[in-house]
């Protein structure tokens, strides 16, 4: 794995070989407790925010307040927008939920993604 960054380029040459901290329970979880690790790759201003994350199986409720932009490395899940579609996410796709998102992840498999929040 080579990681390099400055104060405006993060470069990894292997995602998955790079050491998460743990980040404790998911507070979205809607059943069993759901853990989490996860680094910060780069910050900006503000809400500004890129990162990975990795949360173990379950459901959860999510209410985002802010942009996120998913690539997911491993796992599934299914994603339900509240009163909206269903979608089923694998390793490999990428999504966006706008501010104001609404609705339910169900993790099936353990969930390791890169993600961008503005």
């Amino acid at each position: 794995m080579t990681t390099s960054t400055s104060t405006s380029t993060a470069v990894i040459s292997d995602a998955r070989a790079i050491e998460l901290e743990d980040w404790g329970p998911l507070p979205e979880a809607t059943a069993e407790p759901m853990a989490t690790a996860g680094k910060k790759l780069w910050t900006g201003d503000g809400v500004l925010e890129v990162g990975l994350w990795k949360c173990a199986p379950g459901p959860s409720r999510w209410v985002f307040e802010t942009n996120e932009s998913i690539t997911v490395l491993e796992g599934r899940m299914t994603v339900s927008e509240e009163g909206g579609q269903t979608y089923d996410i694998n390793a490999g796709d990428s999504a966006v939920f706008a501010k104001g998102w609404t609705g339910t992840w169900d993790i099936h498999e353990t969930i390791l993604k890169v993600y961008t929040v503005f």
